[in-house]
């Protein structure tokens, strides 16, 4: 089987009543563009026969569906790292298995590449049409990385990356991952477009509330420095106060004759206290440092495959 021009990853959670036509609007799509394509389906264990649609499809067109079954709910990041390990296409594009995003946009997305050669192209939207909660829960992620990481780019869900930087981002370890934040690391060659975000059909988000509150603490622990932050300028301006405190108390003694014993004692307190908030800072940082080195949980476990 020679190598595709286009392979696309979609997540798949809880999603069997979209699939098909998720598919069929693929095939439709490629056909207009005459180029050739493979969809990859990474079933992310979840509680439908979402995997039985996707054994069916590849049963059907066992050239142009690959099924991947994850041995348990690792995340939408996670699975689409996996579906990474299953090509070697010139372009790799990622989109949500919902059906907000029209299929039909890829047409849009592939041809802003060719026309400003980015090596990945995001398609974005203005309107989404999504619930309150979710669009909330968006906005923080990305206020919370642009913050800790300094990144201001746009991104989404729905995105084309090259193959070169596809290659990069499939020899990384960590266990926790966030796909946009893995391509700031290895290009600068980024654009968006404008596409369509349509009303759900069918189902709900996978992301309630919680969900993405653990997920943004997640990501701010592993891709920005922000905790260690706080822990270093709040030991800084308390070193500074209690500094402060004990010049004061000195002040005291040496002009009003404190009690005895008193003023040393506090003294000794506030100056050791904000020596120790000050060291909890940088003792943070190279014990995130070692977690790091020494986290070896899987990024994922494959189930089945079916190609």
């Amino acid at each position: 089987m020679s190598t595709p021009h286009y392979a696309v990853i979609v997540p798949v959670y809880n999603s069997e009543q979209t699939l098909l036509e998720l598919f069929e609007r693929l095939q439709q799509t490629f056909a207009q563009l005459a180029r050739s394509f493979v969809v990859i389906f990474i079933e992310d264990c979840g509680h439908d026969n979402s995997w039985q649609c996707i054994k069916s499809l590849q049963s059907s067109y066992p050239t142009l569906v690959i099924g991947v079954q994850l041995a348990k709910n690792f995340g939408q990041h996670n699975a689409i790292l996996c579906g990474l390990q299953f090509t070697d296409a010139d372009y790799v594009i990622t989109i949500d298995d919902d059906l907000q995003t029209p299929p039909e946009e890829i047409i849009t997305l592939i041809e802003h590449q060719i026309h400003s050669e980015a090596e990945v192209v995001y398609g974005v939207s203005t309107q989404k049409q999504q619930h309150l909660i979710r669009r909330l829960g968006s906005h923080v992620v990305r206020h919370w990385l642009q913050y800790g990481a300094g990144k201001q780019r746009q991104g989404s869900s729905f995105r084309l990356i090259s193959r070169r930087v596809v290659q990069q981002i499939r020899q990384h370890q960590q266990h926790f991952i966030y796909i946009d934040e893995l391509l700031q690391w290895y290009t600068q060659h980024f654009s968006a477009v404008e596409v369509v975000h349509q009303n759900r059909k069918v189902g709900k988000s996978g992301y309630s509330l919680l969900k993405l509150l653990w997920f943004t603490l997640d990501l701010v622990v592993n891709y920005t420095a922000i905790p260690l932050r706080i822990m270093t300028y709040s030991g800084l301006f308390f070193s500074v106060l209690f500094l402060g405190i004990g010049v004061y108390y000195i002040y005291e003694k040496l002009m009003y004759d404190a009690q005895v014993g008193f003023t040393s004692l506090i003294v000794a307190i506030f100056f050791t206290t904000s020596i120790m908030l000050f060291c909890l800072g940088i003792i943070g940082d190279y014990l995130r440092r070692i977690y790091m080195l020494q986290n070896q949980q899987p990024q994922y476990s494959i189930k089945k495959i079916l190609r």
